[in-house]
């Protein structure tokens, strides 16, 4: 079996999918599965930065520690490297569905597509709003990171 390699992906890289990474890492490493595990954006606002201060601290708060990690794109290339590329909503989606080689073995996904009852629900953008946001964002990404760890060990 081909080790795991999931991807997830934002606007920016520096709310959600370093918070959905950092979830994952979290979980990953509790059930003892070995997996590759990367986070990037489909815009370039962001690259080479740390995550969002707001980001760092509630993921910090919950036992990961995002700190080191440092924004980039998304590329063409991430489709052949990644078993799984999960976008945190539909815009991004449609972005990273643009940008899919034809002969890409993979295809993102929505990450709340693996949390029964929220297919086809977005990870809401906490980017402007208060540390309750970030919060709310920890929640949903924490959730599908369970999801996928369950998923993955089976």
């Amino acid at each position: 079996m081909t080790r795991p390699a999931v991807l997830f992906v934002c606007l920016g890289n520096i709310c959600r999918s370093p918070m959905a990474e950092g979830a994952f890492r979290a979980e990953a490493a509790r059930a003892g599965l070995e997996v590759t595990i990367d986070s990037a954006g489909t815009a370039a606002y962001h690259v080479g930065e740390p995550p969002d201060p707001r980001a760092q601290a509630v993921a910090r708060a919950h036992g990961a520690d995002i700190a080191d990690l440092r924004g980039r794109q998304l590329v063409a290339e991430d489709f052949h490297r990644f078993t799984h590329v999960l976008v945190m909503d539909h815009a991004n989606l449609a972005d990273a569905h643009a940008i899919v080689p034809p002969c890409a073995p993979t295809r993102p996904t929505l990450l709340l597509d693996l949390v029964p009852g929220r297919e086809g629900a977005a990870v809401a953008d906490p980017y402007y709003g208060g540390e309750e946001h970030f919060e709310d964002t920890w929640d949903d990404v924490s959730r599908a990171a369970r999801a996928l760890v369950a998923e993955l060990a089976a």
